[in-house]
Order: C-alpha cells, then sequence, then structure tokens
C-alpha cells in the first residue's frame, strides 16, 4: 500500500515572523500618507527591485506552484508597497524637481538613462514597457489565471472521486488520502486566489499610467509657477517622471512575469529550468532540422553568414551532446535493471521478495481480479471508470440495501485470461465473466442476436445474447437502435447483480454492529433494549441476513429491532424473519410495484398449494420442499419463462403464496430462479393492486390421477 504524506512545512517562529509582517504592512500603508525624504526614498526603491528580482527567480525555482502559495498575499503587499513609492516620488518630483537630487538619485539617475539625452525617444520606450506589462504580460496572467481557477473548481468531484477510487483500490492509505484531499483543497483556494490577485497587477499598471500623467501636467504648472521657462520645465520633470514610471514599472514587469510563470506551469513538477531543458530537448532530431534550417540561411546574400553558421553549428553539437547523454542514460538504466536489490529489476535478475505464511491466511473481503487487457479499466492515465463506477456501486447498495458492503479491491493479475474479469469472496470465486477494454458490447432490446458483426457473447448479468464491437461500428449499432456498453458498465452491472444476489453472504457482525452504533446515536432506547438484552448480535445478523437474501433493504434498522422487541422471549430466527416482513410491506410492494402502483404475480393452483403442502419435510431442523418430480419441473419451467419474458422487460417476477409455503417454497425455487420474489397476501400493502400474469397448476397427469 502507498502512502501519501503532505510535505511538512518547515518550522519557524511563528510569532516573530507575524510580528515582522505586522510592521511591514503598517509602513506599507504609512508610506501612503506620510512625506518620504529623498535618503529613504532611494532605499526603499532598491528593496522594491531587489524583491521583485528575488521573487522573480524563487518562481522559476518551485517545484510546483503551491510551494509558492503566499504568493497571492505577496502580490498584492508589493503592490501596495509599489503605489506607496508612487505617491511618495510624485510628493518629492512636485516639491524638490527643480533641485539636484530632490526627488532622489535613484530617480533621477534612471530618468537620464533611459532618456540618453532625447526626450522622445525616451518617452516611447516608457510608454512600450508600460504597454508590454499592461496589454501583453498582466493581461494574459490574468486571463490564465481565471481559467486556472475555473477548470480546478470544475475538475474538483472528479479528482475528489479518482482519490476515494485509489484508496479503494488500496493504492493509498487513509492518512494518504486525507493528504490528497488537503492538497486539492489548497490548489482549489490557491488559483481563486491568483484570479483575485492578477487584479492587483493589472489595476497597478492603470495606476502607473494616470501617475505618470499627473506627474507631467503637475511638473510644467510647478515649474512655470517656480520661474521655470515651458522647455526647462518639460525637460526636467518629464525626465523624473520617466525615471520614476521606470522605477515602478520595471519592478511590476518582473511580478507579472513571476505570476505568468506560476501560473502556466499546468501541472509541470520540477524546477522550470529543468523541465523545459528535458522537454525541449527530448527530440534531438528536431534540434539537428533547425541546425540546417540556420544553415541555409546562412547562404542567403545579405545575411551574417558567420553568425548564421555559428548557430547552425551550434545547435548540431547540442543536439549530438543530447544524444550522447541520452544513449548513457539508457545503458546505465538496462545496467542497473540486472543488479540485485533494485526495486525495479528484471524477475530472473533477483529473487522475489517472500510474503509471510501469516499474510497467506488473511484474505481480503472482496477482490476483483482483472485480466491485463483490462487494465486501462482502472488507469487514471487512461481514464480508467472502473474505480470510480465501484465506489459509486457502494454507496448505491448502501441506499438501497442499507448496509455498507466491504472495500472492493481491484488488481490486475496474469493469472487469468487477458479478457477475464472475477470477483473472488474471502479467496473463492464470486463470479467471473469476460469483456473487451478496446470494444462496446452491444444487446438487441428485443432478447434477439444483434444485427452488426462482432465478438459473439452473452450479457454476463441477463444471459442476453450479445456482441462486443469495435468503435468502428458503435455508431452503427446506435442507428440501429441496438443497446451500446461501455466495458466498465458490464463489469459494474454484473458485480451490482451478484453482490445483491450475495450480500447475504458477504455481511457479517462487523458491518451489522455498524448499523446498529449509527442508530444509537439518534435512538439509544430501542438498541439498549433490544441488542444484547433480548436478542444476541449474532441472532440479530442471522435475521439481517435473511433479510437482505430476497433483496429487503434493512435500512429500516429501527422497524427490525422493534418487530423483535415485540416478541420477547422469541428465538425462532424464521418467525422473526416472517414478522420482519410483514412490518416492512410497504417496502417490499414499493420495490416490486411498477409506477402505477400494480404488482405483476404468478398466483398457485389450490391443487398444486395442497400437493406442495403434502410435500413439507424437516431438514436440519428448518422446514423444507420437496415435490414430485414431474411438480417440480412444471413449477420450475413456468417460472423460468416468466422470468426470460419479464426481465427483458424490466419487470420483476413475483410469485403469491400461502404463508405457511412461502419460505420453503422460496428455497426450493431460487435455486433454479434466482430472481423470484415470493410474498404472502400480507405483504401486498394497502394501495398496490396485485395483477394475476399467469397461474401455475398440477400436472396434466396428476389431474387424471386425482380424477381417477
Amino acid at each position: 500500500m502507498v502512502s501519501v504524506a503532505a510535505p511538512a512545512p518547515a518550522k519557524a517562529d511563528t510569532g516573530d515572523a507575524a510580528n515582522a509582517l505586522a510592521v511591514v504592512v503598517l509602513g506599507v500603508m504609512a508610506l501612503l500618507i506620510l512625506p518620504v525624504p529623498p535618503f529613504l526614498l532611494d532605499a526603499l526603491l532598491g528593496l522594491n527591485l531587489a524583491a521583485s528580482v528575488l521573487l522573480l527567480l524563487v518562481s522559476l525555482r518551485v517545484r510546483e506552484a503551491l510551494t509558492l502559495s503566499v504568493f497571492p498575499s505577496l502580490l498584492l503587499l508589493l503592490t501596495l508597497f509599489r503605489l506607496g513609492l508612487n505617491i511618495a516620488t510624485t510628493r518629492l518630483v512636485l516639491l524638490n524637481g527643480g533641485q539636484e537630487g530632490g526627488a532622489g538619485h535613484v530617480v533621477e539617475s534612471i530618468g537620464k538613462f533611459a532618456v540618453g539625452g532625447n526626450i522622445v525617444i525616451g518617452a516611447v520606450v516608457f510608454c512600450i514597457l508600460l504597454v508590454v506589462n499592461f496589454m501583453v504580460i498582466t493581461k494574459g496572467s490574468g486571463r490564465i489565471s481565471e481559467v486556472a481557477a475555473r477548470f480546478t473548481l470544475d475538475a474538483l468531484p472528479g479528482k475528489q472521486m479518482s482519490i476515494d477510487a485509489d484508496l479503494q483500490a488500496g493504492l493509498i492509505d487513509e492518512s494518504g488520502a486525507k493528504a490528497r484531499r488537503a492538497r486539492l483543497e489548497q490548489e482549489t483556494e490557491f488559483f481563486g486566489a491568483m484570479d483575485g490577485a492578477s487584479k492587483f497587477v493589472r489595476g497597478d499598471a492603470v495606476a502607473g499610467l494616470i501617475i505618470t500623467g499627473i506627474n507631467i501636467a503637475g511638473g510644467l504648472v510647478s515649474g512655470l509657477a517656480g520661474g521655470m521657462s515651458l522647455l526647462q520645465a518639460s525637460k526636467t520633470y518629464t525626465i523624473l517622471t520617466i525615471g520614476d514610471g521606470l522605477v515602478s514599472q520595471i519592478p511590476a514587469l518582473l511580478i507579472s512575469t513571476a505570476a505568468g510563470i506560476l501560473v502556466t506551469r499546468a501541472g509541470t513538477s520540477g524546477e522550470l529550468g529543468a523541465a523545459m531543458g528535458g522537454q525541449l530537448l527530448s527530440e534531438p532530431k528536431a534540434i539537428y532540422v533547425a541546425a540546417g534550417m540556420l544553415g541555409l540561411m546562412a547562404l542567403v546574400p545579405g545575411m551574417p553568414t558567420v553568425i548564421f553558421l555559428g548557430m547552425a553549428g551550434g545547435a548540431a553539437a547540442l543536439a549530438k551532446r543530447t544524444i550522447t547523454k541520452k544513449e548513457k542514460a539508457e545503458a546505465a538504466a538496462a545496467k542497473a535493471k540486472t543488479m540485485p536489490g533494485n526495486p525495479h529489476a528484471s524477475p530472473n535478475a533477483a529473487p522475489e521478495k517472500q510474503k509471510r505464511i501469516q499474510d497467506t491466511l488473511l484474505e481480503e473481503q472482496l477482490v476483483l481480479q482483472l485480466g491485463l487487457g483490462l487494465s486501462q479499466l482502472i488507469d487514471a492515465r487512461r481514464n480508467g471508470e472502473l474505480p470510480g463506477r465501484l465506489i459509486a456501486l457502494r454507496r448505491r447498495l448502501a441506499e438501497e440495501l442499507g448496509v455498507i458492503t466491504p472495500v472492493i479491491t481491484v488488481e490486475d493479475t496474469e493469472k487469468i485470461d487477458a479478457s477475464t474479469y472475477r470477483l473472488m469472496l474471502r479467496g473463492a470465486e464470486l463470479l467471473s465473466g469476460k469483456a473487451f477494454a478496446d470494444r462496446w458490447m452491444v444487446l438487441d432490446p428485443t432478447g434477439r442476436e444483434p444485427g452488426v458483426e462482432g465478438v459473439p457473447a452473452k450479457d454476463p448479468t441477463f444471459g442476453l445474447p450479445a456482441r462486443w464491437v469495435t468503435n468502428e461500428l458503435k455508431a452503427k449499432a446506435q442507428r440501429q437502435g441496438l443497446t451500446v456498453v461501455d466495458p466498465a458498465s458490464v463489469v459494474t452491472t454484473h458485480i451490482d447483480e451478484v453482490i445483491r444476489r450475495h450480500l447475504h453472504e458477504i455481511v457479517g457482525r462487523q458491518e451489522i454492529q455498524e448499523l446498529l452504533t449509527l442508530l444509537g446515536k439518534e435512538n439509544p432506547k430501542i438498541v439498549e433494549e433490544v441488542v444484547p438484552q433480548m436478542i444476541s448480535l449474532g441472532e440479530l445478523s442471522m435475521i439481517m441476513r435473511g433479510l437482505l437474501r430476497e433483496g429487503i433493504s434493512v435500512r429500516d434498522i429501527r422497524t427490525i429491532l422493534e418487530t423483535v422487541a415485540e416478541h420477547p422471549g422469541k428465538k425462532d430466527i424464521n418467525f422473526l424473519i416472517e414478522q420482519c416482513r410483514r412490518r416492512l410491506s410497504r417496502q417490499i410492494s414499493g420495490r416490486l410495484a411498477g409506477t402505477d402502483r400494480r404488482i405483476p404475480v404468478v398466483t398457485l393452483d389450490r391443487e398444486l398449494e395442497t400437493a406442495l403442502r403434502s410435500s413439507l419435510g424437516i431438514s436440519d431442523g428448518e422446514t423444507t420442499l420437496a415435490p414430485a418430480i414431474d411438480i417440480a419441473r412444471k413449477v420450475v419451467d413456468t417460472l423460468q419463462e416468466r422470468a426470460a419474458v419479464q426481465t427483458t422487460e424490466g419487470i420483476p417476477l413475483v410469485v403469491v403464496a400461502p404463508s405457511d409455503l412461502r419460505r420453503p417454497f422460496f428455497e426450493f425455487v431460487s435455486r433454479f430462479v434466482p430472481e423470484v420474489n415470493v410474498v404472502t397476501p400480507r405483504e401486498i400493502a394497502s394501495g398496490f393492486t396485485v395483477e394475476p400474469m399467469t397461474t401455475i397448476a398440477l400436472p396434466a397427469r396428476n389431474l387424471q390421477r386425482k380424477s381417477a
């Protein structure tokens, strides 16, 4: 069993960290209001640039996006910090713009360097930088964050089902499942927060553009009011404004890039540089083609031949180095595979670790074995749906029959045919069948042989003729009105039918005790009064299994306990089962009736009832039925014919029998017609109508003998 645990967080003094963060936040808020001297502003601008570079480098090195889950909050703080610096710089530019270093040396130096003696060129470069940040990086990363948040939320149910499937299949334990669910929740919250945080970056870019306009306009007014000429004021304040804008936009561009890198990883694990190198260099032949194209471009007249030939040679050398490295890695892997003790070594290289003898004695309750040809049904990478279907099956059985079935462990094995599956109950085969993972089962709703080409088969659940067809013939079968079923549904339906039929063998004292524990939380009095004072847990389990054997839900365990309490001192299990059936008559009638509340039934002729009653006997302390051969054949043949017709129509097969014959009659006919339901007239609740379909009479020879 594989256990997946969440990474342990690094230990830190949380108290000091919280205090430091509070000081930083208060300092950022103060920066929006209080004036800042030029020397301190220079230090803060340098800190802003360093923090942005650090964040970009960290986003390149993290192994996965969730490693930097604090990024949205950090983005908010850096955005506020940058806006505070913008406001402080604007205040100094407008107050001291005419003085040397009045607005800080960082702003003035970057402004002069960017302008380079030409204000127009500097302004154009600044505007282009602003547009790139605003229209390309910020808008793109914001859109990716929005889509990632939406799709992460949409995929949440499927991922949760996948975790449940892995838990059920035994691939992870309960602690691993909890860790993966916590990680899934963290992932959802992270992308949702990134979606909102991207709006901060976009708003910051808009604010930078507005502040730039205000600085230029305000600087001109301030310069003219201070006695400067229009040309001098324009030059001075434009240089300072461009410097201020670049000091703000360069960190903003770095942070926007970091946000874009973080949300565009798209499931890439490991460091981004290593992942890019591994994926881009995975096809050396493509690099050789690129080298050839660069060599051809070097021959074009007017092209810088030396440069293109150098790039072509470099690409060819890189491709050769990649091929050599790949061959060495494959050789090393092949050598390691043959070394003893290697967990991935071939079976002939090292002896298989022996299981303890004690382990072989502990069989799991339910194990679904799949041939290797069906392994893709449980492969999550190939959208295997079977584990999720089995989880839904257990939930459906719990809702309909009232018991939680044991976990179905799924495993693929070489011990059976590639297209075979079988369900094992405590080491014994409970069912088996054949399916094809790359085909579809086609059935004719009328019960006839489907008129399409394919592998002949029978539906494992109902025994109807079927065909396994390829994907190409699936659409043709649907156009013909045939029923098309995927292989996962075929296996699940077969398991569903067989588990329902054998649930009384699967459920034990442990499952019954769980039901009593649940009932005890809401109705402790009834549980304390009945179990174990009036009846033991083992005897109650026998009653519950007796009801489950005939498909009766035990979800209403309160009524079952009340029925037992109404018959104190009674230890006859069969008697108590019959009494519980009468109390559950409305449930039984609702299960057997159609939407019109009509129950189609098969009745027994009075002479047949008399003959069956005369054949009653006692075997192993229980009343059994042993009719004559011709009578038994007539009963079984009639019920099998009705079952074949009603199963195709989706109608349950119901036989009405007298109270003294009901149980022995069911015990006898269920061996030949497993889907039969035998009820008494007292088990038909009021409001339901009985509709006789046919009556089983004595064989003609018996009637002639009786009349003679």
